[in-house]
């Protein structure tokens, strides 16, 4: 079994930072791309950034120059440093993986999702 659990999410000021992790359990072999997701009430899931098993990072235009995505392969832990963060990029936010498993294949795997609320 694999899950993958998200953290660090919570309530901020505007203008603030939040650092939301996510950690890979179970049979784990290896990671390729690692996204973060966000969904906003009443609004589409959408991308906020992706990272390769190389390092290779994009995002959303609304990410550049706030937020940025890295991983720890050796925690099998990806990271997502938000800052300047505005009531707008409230939402709760997901982690998706690209997990070759205890299947021997390749699967994708949500996590159960993390809220980020930023208000004064």
């Amino acid at each position: 079994q694999v899950q993958l659990v998200e953290s660090g999410g919570g309530l901020v000021q505007p203008g603030g930072s939040l650092t939301l992790s996510c950690v890979a359990h179970g049979t784990v072999f290896s990671i390729t791309t690692m996204n973060w997701y966000r969904q906003a009430p009443g609004k589409q899931r959408e991308l906020v950034a992706v990272i390769d098993s190389s390092g290779n990072t994009d995002g959303a235009d609304f990410a550049k120059g706030r937020f940025t995505v890295s991983r720890d392969d050796a925690k099998k832990t990806m990271y997502l440093q938000m800052n300047s963060l505005k009531p707008e990029d409230t939402a709760v936010y997901y982690c998706n993986a690209d997990i070759l498993d205890y299947t021997s294949r390749v699967r994708n795997y949500w996590g159960q999702g993390t809220q980020v609320s930023v208000s004064s």
